[in-house]
């Protein structure tokens, strides 16, 4: 087997070619492997703040349910693994080895970032382990954030400020529009009531695509709950 340090030491080499918007790439890289993130169900959030307190709140309380959780973030902290997780577990080296180096040789092919190779790889551990749902926090945007391959049973969105206006947008609603990307037809989306003054874009962006959402009752998005086949009740 590659050695771990040799396999991260390829994938980082690729954040030498920068940021790409687009799903193009990251949907040609799933299909060769089967789609994996067909497999599972999923819960999206985007955001600029307290998107990854809240990932970890809910994948905490699938836990306690009883639940097989995968967890998909970023950054990490200290090691690479702590990306992706099942029940709080980071993935294996030998997992992690196995699967970065069965994706890289398509990387030439279909011209993928460093987010996308990870992202997928992410989607083939859950798919492999047979996960009940999977928690997926998004890199930086939404609509062409690699994530944004996921069908979710439900989308949040958290606090949006200015981030990446380089790729989003030079101003808070053009920022707002492109997270609210991950908004999807047959599902539902919470967004955080601090973006309450942002309702007009969301409104404009559900408007154009046919879409369904709420905005919390409160700053906490906590008006959730779950039935045990994973539907999906607000309060």
């Amino acid at each position: 087997m590659k050695n771990k340090d040799v396999i991260l030491k390829k994938l980082f080499a690729l954040q030498r070619f920068g940021i790409k918007p687009g799903l193009e790439r990251t949907i040609k890289l799933s299909e060769i492997i089967g789609n994996p993130h067909t497999k599972f169900p999923s819960i999206h959030i985007a955001g600029t703040n307290g998107k990854g307190s809240v990932c970890s709140l809910l994948s905490s309380i699938f836990i306690e349910a009883g639940y097989k959780v995968g967890l998909y973030t970023s950054p990490h902290i200290k090691d690479f693994n702590e990306r992706i997780r099942i029940n709080g577990e980071k993935i294996s080296d030998e997992k992690l080895v196995s699967l970065v180096d069965e994706l890289l040789p398509y990387q030439e092919k279909f011209n993928n970032t460093f987010f996308e190779i990870t992202t997928v790889s992410a989607f083939k551990y859950f798919a492999d382990e047979n996960i009940d749902i999977a928690i997926i926090e998004t890199g930086m945007g939404g609509g062409f954030d690699s994530t944004n391959i996921i069908n979710p049973i439900l989308s949040i969105i958290t606090k949006i400020d200015v981030d990446h206006s380089q790729y989003l947008g030079n101003t808070i609603e053009k920022i707002a529009f492109e997270k609210a990307g991950i908004m999807k037809q047959n599902s539902n989306t919470i967004i955080s009531q601090e973006n309450h003054k942002l309702k007009k874009v969301f409104e404009q962006y559900s408007k154009i695509n046919k879409l369904n959402f709420e905005f919390s009752k409160s700053q906490h998005i906590n008006n959730v709950s779950f039935n045990e086949d994973l539907t999906m009740t607000c309060d």
